[in-house]
């Protein structure tokens, strides 16, 4: 089986269309080679994805016949994944919350709605003032 088709069978991507654009980017190793989309993959070969900032390293068992249920995946494939990569990915999200400190630069979207909600709410204690002088 091909290697893009092997990894939107077993649901590491969505559509088989981006499966075959991770490959062409260099994003997937097999048996620590770069793979072209069209490689065969067969049982025993390892297989390392760079997907979202993390290295996710499976082993494949067998073959699937067509895409599977994710409750099935396991019987396909064997995630070797190691656990200190999930924590890098922890690192980045909370390095992303401090990226910006308060104050700085261009307000965010989240900012700038945050901001328009409180004004709003002047305006509205604003009338009630005026209509009870």
């Amino acid at each position: 089986m091909r290697v893009d088709k092997y990894l939107w069978c077993i649901r590491v991507y969505k559509t088989r269309s981006i499966a075959t654009d991770a490959v062409k980017k260099g994003h997937i190793l097999v048996n620590n080679q770069q793979a072209k989309a069209s490689r065969d993959v067969f049982s025993g070969d390892k297989i390392s994805v760079r997907k979202d900032q993390i290295n996710y390293q499976y082993t494949v068992l067998d073959i699937p016949p067509n895409r599977v249920g994710a409750k099935l995946v396991d019987m396909y494939r064997k995630d070797e994944t190691p656990p200190e990569a999930f924590e890098h990915l922890e690192l980045l999200k909370l390095a992303k919350e401090h990226y910006r400190a308060k104050g700085e630069g261009r307000p965010t979207k989240k900012d700038r709605r945050d901001i328009d909600e409180y004004l709003d709410e002047d305006d509205y204690f604003e009338q009630l003032n005026n209509e009870t002088k």
